[in-house]
């Protein structure tokens, strides 16, 4: 995997990176049968994904759990359990995946590259799961709805990164509609139209 003058700087050790490498070997060989990533954004997968992931993690809080809602392929839930194994391993990654056959691929994919996590199989409305101090989502749903699914995920004083395309200020302006809330917006590192919502405070409109 070359990288390219767009590539963000990852400091992570000669053997994370290997677990990095071969995670996108695993979604690579799984998605012609399951489609995990666009078929027309796999030739830049580690840009794309992995390291549009991988931007969020200097974000985080670090508790027990650290909570990924609507995982698919594991971007970014897998990509930050494999960098939490080496910095932070004793918090797991609770990976939440409706889609049966994806969750089967996060179910392999945890188990033959070491990761601490736990999967579900399930719609996220319908877990009871102890709180997280970070809940991530990637591209899952319009941000009123995940507001809807991660206010009851969150610990107090934890922050939700809610990955987001160009229409990110539309969405904040309807969310605040229905619910108050502290967001921090951070411009993506590997896509100038994209942004990183950095919620906290989440709370029903009064």
């Amino acid at each position: 995997m070359k990288k390219g003058k767009n590539n963000i700087e990852m400091n992570v050790s000669r053997e994370t990176r290997d677990c990095l490498e071969a995670f996108i070997t695993l979604v690579e060989r799984w998605n012609p049968v399951i489609n995990l990533v666009a078929k027309s954004s796999v030739s830049d997968i580690w840009h794309r994904h992995l390291e549009d992931s991988a931007q969020i993690i200097p974000l985080a809080q670090l508790g027990a759990h650290w909570i990924d809602v609507g995982s698919g392929g594991g971007f970014p839930g897998v990509v930050a359990a494999i960098i939490l194994k080496e910095t932070a391993p004793e918090t797991q990654v609770v990976l939440i995946e409706s889609d049966v056959r994806k969750a089967t691929f996060l179910r392999q994919a945890s188990v033959m590259l070491g990761l601490n996590c736990q999967i579900h199989n399930a719609r996220v409305e319908s877990l009871d799961l102890p709180r997280a101090a970070t809940v991530s989502a990637r591209a899952l749903a319009p941000l009123p709805k995940l507001l809807q699914f991660t206010e009851r995920l969150v610990e107090e004083g934890g922050v939700c990164l809610l990955m987001k395309g160009q229409s990110y200020r539309e969405e904040i302006d309807a969310a605040r509609q229905s619910w108050s809330f502290d967001c921090d917006v951070i411009k993506s590192l590997t896509n100038a139209n994209a942004a990183i919502l950095e919620v906290r405070n989440i709370q029903r409109a009064a």
